[in-house]
Formats: structure tokens, sequence, C-alpha cells
């Protein structure tokens, strides 16, 4: 089963013009067509004009699961995952580290023609030190051995690429490549990561670099092509 997967920090939905346009973010979802999303930085405000969530998911036709981390004035936000395959269970972890912002990771369970699906969506904090203990209480997630695919993408903030967090996860998710995705208009750092275990299942990862995903966001979006066959 051929499984095309998104990971992006919408920052808002706000571009390098400094407009917030959801429409725009939207757009370049519809581009990609990708059968599970995960986003950060996204808001959610059910019942008002401006919910950037739910207009993404009709944009999409997904169905939208919420990983809000604080109240931003009157909206949620935080991380999200959007589907079209059929999920089974979603859970949240705590990764907030004292006196830093809060941080969740997404835990989504799914079976799907009889393979065990395991999706971990999260936004690491800013400092290294943060970055460590988060890193180290998102690998127990996966110590539970009850999937056959293990999947974990966002928006990790690393941005030494042979850090302590960084190497953990390599311990994880071996042999994993990394593209690229911020800033848009140049990118120089990998701040975005979609990793995959059993390796084999992993097939391509790449930015996608539209006109307007490089006008949408100050991240590019990081679209993999996954074969949940491989695993196998």
């Amino acid at each position: 089963m051929n499984i095309k997967l998104v990971s992006w920090n919408l920052h808002r939905c706000i571009g390098h013009d400094g407009q917030q346009f959801v429409e725009r973010c939207a757009a370049v979802l519809q581009e990609i067509n990708a059968d599970l999303i995960v986003l950060q930085e996204v808001e959610s405000c059910p019942g008002h004009e401006f919910d950037a969530l739910n207009h993404l998911a009709q944009a999409t036709q997904c169905t939208a699961l919420a990983g809000n981390t604080m109240k931003l004035g009157d909206s949620d936000y935080g991380n999200a995952v959007l589907t079209r395959l059929p999920y089974q269970d979603v859970r949240s972890h705590d990764l907030s580290v004292t006196g830093r912002e809060p941080r969740k990771a997404m835990d989504v369970s799914f079976t799907l023609d009889g393979i065990r699906l395991q999706l971990v969506a999260t936004h690491l904090g800013l400092r290294p030190s943060e970055r460590r203990e988060q890193v180290e209480r998102l690998l127990t997630i996966f110590n539970d051995n009850a999937h056959d695919v293990v999947i974990l993408a966002g928006d990790l903030n690393e941005w030494w690429l042979w850090g302590r967090p960084l190497r953990a996860l390599h311990s994880r998710f071996p042999d994993t490549p990394f593209r690229r995705t911020w800033p848009t208009k140049l990118p120089m750092l990998s701040l975005d990561r979609i990793w995959a275990a059993p390796r084999p299942v992993l097939k391509s990862l790449n930015t996608h670099r539209s006109p307007l995903a490089k006008q949408a966001s100050d991240h590019l979006p990081l679209v993999a092509e996954l074969d949940l066959n491989a695993a196998s």
C-alpha cells in the first residue's frame, strides 16, 4: 500500500508578504494531494469565521485531528494531523519543559491492509537542552513494539546535523535522508523531518517547491512517499 505524507510548518499561514492567508496554504496542500498531512503552528477556532484547521480539512477532503498545545488569543494553536485514511486511536504526549513554550506529540494509530502504522507528529523546542529532553521522551513512545511501521514527522528545530538529539533519532531510524526546508527562499537548514522504520518503507523524500509554496510560509513542505508493504 502506497501513501503520500507531508509535514509542513504553516507559520500560522503567514507568508513572506506578512499576510495571513489560509486559502494560500490550502492551495499548496491541494497541489501536494497527500493522504496524511502533519501540520505545525496551525490555529483552530471552532465556530468562528477564521478556523484555519477546519478550512484546510475541507479543502483537502480530510478528517482533522487537533493536537493543540496552547491558546493564542481566541484560538487553539499547535499541531494537527489531517487524514484521508481511517484511524483507530489518537493519543497526546506532553513534551513540555519547564519555563519553555508548551510542546506535545500526537500519536495516531492506523491499521491499513492489515499493517499496523504508528504516526507521531510533533514540533520540538528552540533550545538544544530542551530538544535533548524531548527526544528522550519521544523515543519511549516507540518502545511498545505494537506496530509494523512507525513514522515520526514534524518540525524538530534541530540546527546541528550531528547534535545529540539527531544522533539519538538516527539510532532508532537509521539511514534516513534529510532535505533543507528553511527558509523557503533559500533553504539552508533541515528543520523539518520525516523518519520511518523499517527504512525500506520510505521510498522518497523531497521538498515541495512550487511558487505558491515558497510564498505561503517560511518553511517548505516536506513530502514522503511510503510503501507500507516494504515493512514485511
